[in-house]
């Protein structure tokens, strides 16, 4: 019976463990992670391969955006 009561004791301590909060450091941020990496490049600004935008320019695209 000893034994059934130490199991029991030592299942509630290893659930209890289980949502213990764990300590976490500061890390930086995602957007950070490849600025100096090579292909890296400013944003295109306005780009329309396909043609779409028939009348379109950067002032409209600015302003649509």
């Amino acid at each position: 019976m000893s034994s059934a009561k130490s199991l029991v004791l030592a299942s509630l301590v290893a659930s209890a463990a289980a949502f213990a909060p764990v300590s976490q450091k500061a890390s930086s941020s995602a957007l950070k992670a490849f600025e100096s990496e090579l292909g890296v490049q400013p944003p295109l600004g306005f780009f329309d391969p396909l043609g779409l935008l028939e009348d379109a320019d950067q002032e409209r695209f600015d302003r649509l955006r």
